[in-house]
């Protein structure tokens, strides 16, 4: 049967991947069948996914860091059945190997940005959202709160930084552009190199709530002026990235807020990090 043979060539290279001693063979399987993957039709591929999977439990770091490298390459290439995956990046959110949590927050951000481009494109073309995407973006919120946990909680700076990141990604997304509003189609958007923005779908969505999205933003913008705010009482490495990283963007979006107002306020390290002289970053009162 023409459909089964690369399941067959498949499934040993993932049980190799899975259970060999070798850690060399296990990459090497893992590459092998992640090209048969990205060959195949997704609905293929997806019978496989649950093998895939599996993997997530390897004591092997690079054999987490790869399956994660894969899960990626999968999202740009096909959507359908990606939630059989998904939740690979919540467990990985959680590892204890800062190198994984980090790497699962740069692909679950990818995906992210990829599943809302879908959910704006499949309803301007065809009227509807199909129930896979609708699971999806179940699945994106799931992530969403998960990264949001990771600021707070005790562990390395490294998954903070992304973290942060991915918040300062989402306050875009769902802070209105007046420049976009109802100006063009979010395929040509897109294709202008323009990131999704929650005016591209303003008259309305089945899915996608743009009042309740709007509002997340500006809880998320007064979580960011928070910690902006308080910059000064994080571990040295944290403060001089959540200034330089945040000072730019905090004041473009709390321009672009509307109805948020940003008091002024002071954020002085005063030479008290090794290698820096004294830095106040000030944000005016924006009406």
């Amino acid at each position: 049967m023409a459909g089964a043979q690369p399941r067959e060539q498949a499934l040993p290279l993932l049980a190799a991947a899975n259970n060999h001693g070798d850690l060399a063979v296990k990459l090497s399987s893992l590459k092998q069948a992640k090209d048969i993957l990205l060959s195949v039709e997704p609905s293929q591929a997806a019978e496989l996914f649950p093998y895939l999977v599996e993997l997530q439990s390897s004591p092997e770091t690079l054999v987490r860091k790869y399956l994660l490298e894969v899960i990626d390459e999968i999202g740009a290439r096909t959507r359908e059945h990606l939630s059989i995956l998904l939740p690979v990046l919540l467990t990985f959110l959680k590892d204890n190997n800062p190198v994984i949590s980090k790497q699962s927050i740069v692909t679950g951000t990818k995906i992210f940005c990829i599943v809302l481009e879908e959910l704006a494109f499949q309803f301007q073309r065809r009227g509807i959202v199909e129930r896979w995407l609708e699971e999806l973006w179940t699945w994106m919120i799931k992530f969403r709160d998960a990264v949001l946990g990771i600021i707070f909680e005790a562990g390395s700076v490294g998954p903070k930084l992304l973290a942060i990141k991915f918040l300062e990604r989402y306050v875009l997304h769902f802070t209105l552009d007046s420049n976009d509003l109802g100006t063009y189609s979010p395929e040509v958007m897109i294709r202008q190199g323009r990131i999704f923005n929650i005016s591209w779908i303003m008259d309305g969505h089945p899915v996608l709530d743009p009042p309740a999205l709007v509002a997340d933003a500006n809880r998320f913008l007064g979580i960011l002026l928070d910690m902006l705010r308080s910059a000064s009482n994080f571990p040295g490495s944290l403060t001089i990235a959540v200034v330089n990283r945040m000072f730019g963007d905090i004041i473009f979006l709390a321009t672009y807020n509307c109805g948020h107002t940003v008091q002024f306020f002071n954020v002085e390290l005063n030479g008290s990090l090794p290698g820096t002289a004294e830095l106040v970053v000030q944000i005016r009162e924006v009406s």
